[in-house]
């Protein structure tokens, strides 16, 4: 599951970045919240 929710934050960060939104900072926030989880699965293992 969390793997599931880090994909699709990665892919929410990757249309803001091409869809240039005014929310950066926000974008920002979901990419750190992505890879925190992705390190938390590596590390679980």
């Amino acid at each position: 599951m969390l793997e599931t929710i880090a994909i699709i934050l990665v892919i929410l960060w990757v249309l803001g970045l091409v869809s240039s939104t005014t929310l950066g900072g926000f974008i920002h926030v979901l990419l750190v919240v992505a890879i925190v989880v992705i390190l938390l699965r590596f590390i679980r293992r």
